[in-house]
């Protein structure tokens, strides 16, 4: 790739001054991510400040209630589909320092990053926010006497957890209180052969 953006940009630089030159070859590189994101399952956006994915919903399907009653273990079961409450730091990732993705575990539509994973010290895993904002579902949860906002996933409607206001303020102020049962795991090293190649990008910055 920087073999093609020098000879380019000494091609350009004939018609245009040296900062033209750069800047087409910049949206040049931008649109060819753009689009391998997209073969991938999500549309890479570009900003100053950050990397932020669009996640394609229709490239993941939900399974049947059947389907989903083979392919989970009986925690994850009742936590997506039923709403449950896997325990507090006896659950697989609230603690999990190590760099990846965090898909729905019904339908694999990707949710949150390691980048944007703390440690708040609730015993579950805790974010700052998602991968994109789009595939979290809020909705009011008034059970256990308490007052509370839900999270469920997009596609696959799974029970996830809970979002609060009480989540870092340099990082938005949010902390999503997600269930490890509500959760796969894809490690950085297995993203290109799991299909989220794409989202390595996250990594990069």
């Amino acid at each position: 790739m920087e073999a093609i953006n020098g000879f380019l940009l000494g091609r350009l630089r004939i018609l245009l001054s040296p900062r033209k030159a750069f800047a087409v070859i910049m949206v040049l590189a931008l649109v060819a991510m753009m689009l391998a994101a997209k073969a991938e399952g999500g549309v890479l956006v570009q900003t100053i400040a950050d990397t932020q994915f669009k996640v394609d919903p229709t490239q993941y399907v939900l399974p049947s209630k059947e389907e989903l009653r083979v392919k989970l273990s009986d925690m994850q079961f009742r936590v997506t589909q039923d709403a449950d409450t896997e325990p507090p730091f006896r659950n697989e990732f609230y603690d999990s320092k190590a760099e990846g993705i965090y898909v729905d575990v019904a339908t694999g539509e990707p949710l949150f990053s390691s980048r944007d994973k703390y440690d708040s010290g609730c015993g579950w895993p805790s974010f700052t926010r998602p991968i994109d904002p789009a595939v979290i579902r809020e909705k009011q949860d008034t059970s256990h006497g308490m007052t509370r906002t839900e999270t469920r996933s997009r596609v696959g409607d799974s029970h996830l957890g809970h979002v609060f206001n009480d989540g870092p303020p340099s990082e938005g102020g949010l902390r999503y209180c997600i269930n490890s049962a509500a959760l796969r795991f894809i490690p950085l090293a297995d993203l290109e052969k799991e299909g989220y190649g794409v989202y390595k990008a996250l990594f990069a910055q």
